[in-house]
């Protein structure tokens, strides 16, 4: 199962990112668990400055802005 996380902390930008992440895995039917981590010390191991940020498999794809679902789904799609 693929794994999804959002890093941010709880900005209106980090809640539309967990809200687009959750309709591109909904719209390809791909099964991932998403969570959230607002923990900024957590955040900090990610080596992310800026927030919000799409963590997928460990691996931080996109950082410091709202990709667009379309986005979303061509990133999970190389998992």
């Amino acid at each position: 199962m693929m794994k999804i996380q959002i890093l941010g902390t709880g900005c209106p930008n980090c809640k539309m990112l967990e809200k687009r992440a959750i309709e591109a895995i909904e719209q390809t039917g791909i099964e991932a668990d998403i969570t959230k981590v607002e923990d900024i010390v957590e955040i900090m191991k990610f080596n992310v400055m800026s927030t919000p940020a799409l963590v997928v498999n460990g691996n931080v794809e996109i950082r410091g802005r709202v990709p667009s679902v379309d986005e979303i789904i061509a990133v999970i799609k190389r998992y």
